[in-house]
């Protein structure tokens, strides 16, 4: 951490508010209104459009974007403005249910944002939507406020584009804004706040009846009010035939992927479709999914297989290949349809950076990436070489259950601490950053919290670090021979990283001179851990030489 330059563009924008908005508009066969409608979400500045998903049958698109709340409104209206000039409802033919040619547009948060983040989105947007195309809009989920017979997507658009001409007249069905008339070439929009929702489809080897059937047993509504609830809770889920895939389908919503994982729900589909004789295989994301519910599922997997799977690009791919997601004439790239990778495409941490750039920003005149940063890449890269080794020696030929027992423990033991340090190339200068920050406003008044960061960060560091010792050493005594090498390497990277991050403590300890209560068990704690450092790294080394040389004497 130096105070020549400062860059802090990398943390600045991790601490905006994104939202994301998922419209679907009525409108999935003519290319050029699907296009029309992409390029007036795009032409907001800031607004990222991360997935454009059209279903044929359907006759249904499904768009994904993010970006500040007042990019997602904004985009949103120019959405809603486009589909009102190119979207005759009146002519609409499609198997998926629909009242509107913006059909349902939820707010949902996704980082730094709340529910009543998205309720106020929801809001703006009915207001501005309203005011200008003159058409009547509903508020659904979280800011639905005119009772529960109309807070669910279901119930607002029961009776569908068909049916509203004269449900919107009915008594206590009187639209949240907008006129209390049909539009007919418009129809209505559905709009609210929601927790994230997957769209989710799987086939079935039967009829759309079959399909029909399976969806009743299983969705939370059971088969009708007044029966019993189906199998999963907070799952919507109907029937139909998909006639570009030649089958039937079971087609779900999961309101709460917590609630009701994405595993959950396919393995209860094969159930059911098993014990009436059918079989249930291949499924379908319909627009995106979070990272988190395809890491549940990979986890879940993983349990039940018995597998050793730790990096998350193989977890993805399992849990591709259980769920049969690229088996219904679409490819499911994880970088175009999970929502975490498509935001981390804009990401400026300098965790996510290529390793070119990384470097090329070192040797730049900016201060940040500096000392702190590389400190905890190389003390991660140390960790990472430990694991190598590990992996190297887990699983071979001539291995015995015992080693293989304990490789494995090393490994998951590494890779832990190592997923808990890497974020430390990033939080380190942001402590800095924070701290020149409150100089820059107030240089009479600094946060004193601020100012410890600046040394607790690199501490924790440290610890992190010192964590790994006991682990190296057992991979240096049982390592795979031909890896050796890879563990000298990850020893002495270790250290440099440990040793690198005390640099930092000393150098900002001495801006609290102020406070020896903080600083002196800080700094006896420091020089502990480089003492305990430098000897394991010692021990470590030993070992490997005392192992080569044995090897070169026989």
């Amino acid at each position: 951490m130096d105070n020549n330059n400062n860059n802090n563009s990398s943390n600045s924008n991790n601490n905006r508010i994104i939202i994301e908005c998922v419209p679907n508009f009525s409108e999935g066969r003519d290319q050029k209104i699907i296009d029309s409608i992409a390029k007036s979400i795009s032409s907001i500045q800031g607004c990222q459009l991360l997935n454009v998903d059209p279903g044929v049958s359907a006759n249904r698109t499904v768009y994904t974007f993010v970006g500040t709340p007042d990019q997602v409104v904004d985009a949103a209206v120019a959405a809603a403005r486009t589909a009102y000039n190119l979207i005759d409802m009146a002519k609409h033919v499609g198997e998926h249910p629909r009242i509107g040619s913006l059909d349902v547009c939820p707010f949902i948060p996704v980082r730094n944002a709340t529910i009543q983040d998205c309720i106020d989105c929801s809001i703006r947007f009915s207001e501005r939507v309203a005011t200008e195309l003159n058409v009547p809009l509903y508020l659904y989920e979280f800011s639905s406020t005119k009772g529960p017979h109309r807070k669910q997507l279901r119930q607002i658009r029961s009776g569908q584009y068909e049916g509203l001409a004269e449900k919107i007249v009915s008594e206590g069905w009187e639209p949240d804004y907008g006129p209390r008339e049909f539009v007919p070439r418009y129809g209505a929009t559905v709009t609210g706040a929601r927790n994230f929702l997957i769209a989710y489809n799987i086939n079935v080897s039967g009829t759309k009846e079959q399909a029909q059937e399976i969806a009743q047993r299983v969705r939370s509504s059971g088969r009708c009010e007044g029966e019993p609830p189906g199998t999963l809770k907070m799952v919507k889920a109907i029937g139909w035939w998909m006639n570009e895939y030649d089958s039937a389908q079971v087609s779900l919503n999961l309101d709460d992927h917590n609630v009701t994982p994405i595993h959950v729900v396919y393995e209860e589909v094969k159930r059911q479709a098993e014990s009436m004789g059918l079989k249930a295989g291949g499924s379908e994301i319909i627009g995106m999914i979070p990272l988190d519910a395809m890491l549940a599922a990979a986890q879940f997997y993983i349990e039940r297989d018995n597998l050793f799977i730790l990096d998350e690009p193989s977890k993805i791919a399992l849990v591709i290949d259980r769920l049969g997601l690229n088996a219904c004439n679409r490819i499911f790239d994880p970088e175009k349809c999970i929502v975490d990778y498509m935001i981390r495409k804009n990401d400026p941490s300098f965790e996510r950076m290529p390793i070119h750039q990384f470097i090329d920003m070192i040797a730049s005149k900016n201060t940040n990436p500096g000392g702190g940063s590389a400190s905890a890449l190389i003390a991660s890269v140390g960790i990472a070489l430990g694991s190598m080794v590990g992996w190297m020696t887990y699983g071979r030929k001539n291995s015995s259950t015992h080693l293989d027992d304990k490789m494995k423990s090393l490994i998951q033991s590494l890779d832990q601490i190592m997923r808990q340090l890497t974020p430390y190339i990033d939080e380190d200068p942001k402590a800095y950053n924070n701290y020149i920050n409150q100089v820059k406003q107030n240089p009479n008044q600094i946060n004193r919290q601020v100012l410890n960061e600046t040394v607790l960060v690199p501490l924790r560091m440290m610890r992190l670090g010192n964590q790994c010792w006991p682990l190296m050493v057992e991979i240096a005594n049982h390592g795979n021979f031909a890896s050796l090498p890879e563990c000298q390497v990850g020893a002495k990277s270790l250290h440099l990283g440990i040793w690198g991050a005390s640099r930092n403590i000393f150098v900002n300890v001495n801006q609290i001179k102020d406070d020896e209560s903080f600083t002196k068990p800080i700094l006896d704690e420091v020089n502990e851990i480089l003492i305990s450092s430098k000897q394991s790294r010692k021990l470590v080394l030993g070992i490997l030489n005392q192992r080569i040389e044995q090897e070169q004497g026989n």
